[in-house]
């Protein structure tokens, strides 16, 4: 199965790893500070999920040597970083992503999950989760790459239904009273 239970190993310092200059990039991803989904707009993990909940990682595999070998047949002239550009694999593995996520739900719609496909922005180290089960990431990919999705739960009904629209969360949506009454954190009661 695609999907198996973890739990997540959290670290601020995973959300640093967005600013380190790569090739063609020398202050780090372009999204940082302008997407939505990407640190620092993006909230902390404890900030959306219960983390004594269950966690569920959902997985994709796309063959990226299988891919770069036939764009090789292809494109006998090319460079090995063109032959592995993202842009002519990407969408595919995302697609798989989404379909295994659309699986993890309905096998298991008792709950409703939240689920994250950048589950790093929000400070979880998914190479060290994963490691933790026995599943390998591999860094750089060469044969094969996994994109991940964190799937969890919210005992604050707002800060799920936020985040679930994409909608902005407040800092102090957070589970912090032993009230009855609030199904509703006491950042949103206001």
């Amino acid at each position: 199965m695609p999907f198996i239970e973890v739990s997540p190993v959290v670290s601020s310092q995973v959300r640093k790893l967005c600013v380190l200059p790569y090739e063609g990039h020398p202050k780090g991803c372009p999204n940082f500070n302008h997407a939505d989904r990407c640190p620092p707009k993006v909230p902390y993990l404890n900030q959306i999920y219960d983390l004594s909940g269950p966690f569920w990682a959902i997985y994709s595999v796309f063959p990226l040597g299988e891919h770069i070998a036939k764009m090789r047949v292809k494109h006998p002239d090319w460079s090995p970083r063109q032959l592995a550009c993202v842009l002519y694999w990407q969408g595919t593995a995302r697609k798989k992503l989404r379909f295994q996520i659309e699986a993890f739900r309905r096998s298991h719609d008792l709950i409703y999950w939240l689920v994250t496909t950048t589950p790093e922005a929000m400070g979880c180290d998914v190479t060290a989760t994963l490691r933790t089960v026995g599943i390998n990431l591999e860094w750089p990919a060469v044969d094969e790459v996994k994109h991940v999705a964190l799937a969890g739960t919210s005992r604050c009904h707002h800060v799920a239904k936020c985040f679930a629209e994409n909608l902005p969360i407040r800092a102090g949506c957070r589970v912090v009273w032993p009230s009855d009454r609030a199904k509703w954190c006491s950042g949103c009661r206001d």
